[in-house]
């Protein structure tokens, strides 16, 4: 007799997800290279309609129901060791015991909440639909597995099949899908970028480790605006929205200080303001340092370029940092005026008004260009008790509230 085949073997991209019948040393859809893995394909309806193989295994349950009783630490007898795990070692690594502890820990009832241990993906959806779960979150989407796919959890393949199970399941129950997935040392969601295509929001949650703030932006949303933002901060009770990010970006009591500037920073339909800092001293090294923290280093370049052609601002033998306050990273054109006016200050020794913000694209050619949602900005500057702001000429502003003064260059 012949038996049946296990299935053909295929190699599929880490970076891209595309899939080719060999092994080839470059993915010839991205360019990536050395980034194929060996998978064996399966009949995908097969993988659907499959059961899962523990159905009977285990059972959700209500978070307001799991006992804290049987949680306990158990002490290494080294104190240091006990403090930094929090009190000592546990049974278990995100046992149901350690949800509940942090459910009561954030003042979360948890009676309409439903928490399963598990990593099958069959079994996740069975459960889900068998209690008609409006909210399934996943975490994370690397650990989950597909029985019928031969590979263990993390693999392209698993990792893909998952996602694609889970999408299945929130098309047919109407039930609302949050997948979480680590992040790579790049800042790119791991595995394919297929997982991506399959999802219609992807957000990515950042922030600087020794800063409290926390920001989720929106890097592909099918339902509303991309590069939006939320401002969150970190506290003993959990996460809490910051509704007025701005102030808690400016340090109270600002005073005029050489290299500080306020840059009116536009995020989506959010304007926040941020202070760019600037520092230009005297190197002892052979080639001085280019340091950002928040700012492009290659556009940085370009800045200190125009400073020394049309401002005679030379630096070549000094050593210039860049930092951002409060763990933002500025990623638009319109930051170029800032930047650039918080190195000429500091390069100077002289100080720009502390009531003052502004905002720009700076050109090759000297130029300040205009850019977009100029009243946006003033707007969230007047109301933040600012008084001027300096700006592009060809930035209209209608509506100027009383009081505020513009000051348009060239």
């Amino acid at each position: 007799m012949v038996g049946k085949s296990p299935g053909k073997v295929k190699y599929i991209c880490d970076h891209c997800g595309g899939i080719a019948s060999k092994w080839a040393g470059q993915c010839k859809q991205c360019g990536e290279w050395n980034s194929f893995t060996e998978m064996i394909a399966q009949d995908r309806r097969s993988l659907r309609v499959s059961k899962p193989s523990s159905a009977k295994r285990t059972k959700s349950s209500v978070l307001g129901d799991v006992s804290l009783d049987t949680f306990a630490r158990s002490a290494s007898g080294l104190f240091e060791l006990d403090r930094v795990l929090g009190g000592g070692l546990v049974a278990a690594e995100e046992s149901l015991q350690q949800f509940a502890m942090r459910a009561q820990r954030l003042g979360i009832d948890g009676a309409d909440i439903h928490v399963l241990g598990e990593n099958e993906v069959q079994l996740i959806t069975q459960h889900a639909s068998d209690i008609g779960a409006q909210f399934l979150v996943a975490d994370s989407i690397q650990t989950l597995f597909h029985a019928e796919v031969p590979s263990g959890p993390g693999s392209v393949a698993q990792v893909r099949e998952c996602a694609s199970t889970l999408v299945a399941f929130a098309k047919q129950s109407g039930c609302t899908v949050l997948l979480i997935g680590h992040v790579t040392k790049e800042g790119g969601i791991a595995g394919p970028k297929v997982l991506e295509h399959l999802v219609d929001t992807v957000l990515y949650f950042e922030g600087d480790h020794s800063s409290r703030f926390r920001l989720i932006r929106a890097f592909k949303n099918r339902y509303g605006t991309v590069n939006e933002i939320g401002v969150f901060a970190m506290t003993e009770d959990g996460l809490r929205e910051v509704s007025n990010p701005s102030s808690m970006f400016l340090s109270q009591g600002r005073e005029a200080v050489p290299g500080s500037v306020v840059f009116a920073l536009q995020e989506a339909t959010r304007p926040l303001l941020v202070e760019v800092q600037a520092l230009v001293d005297s190197s002892p090294l052979a080639h001085p340092r280019r340091v950002c923290v928040g700012f492009d280093p290659q556009r940085l370049s370009m800045l200190l370029a125009v400073l020394h052609r049309h401002l005679d601002v030379a630096v070549a033998e000094r050593d210039v940092f860049v930092n951002v306050a409060g763990g933002i990273r500025l990623t638009e054109t319109a930051a170029d005026l800032a930047v650039t006016t918080a190195l000429y200050a500091s390069a100077v020794n002289r100080s720009f008004p502390a009531n003052t913000v502004c905002f720009g694209e700076v050109g090759l050619s000297g130029e300040i260009r205009p850019v977009p949602w100029g009243e946006s900005r003033i707007q969230e500057a007047a109301s933040l008790g600012f008084e001027c702001a300096v700006l592009p000429s060809r930035n209209k502003i209608k509506n100027l509230q009383t009081g505020f003064e513009t000051v348009p260059i060239s």
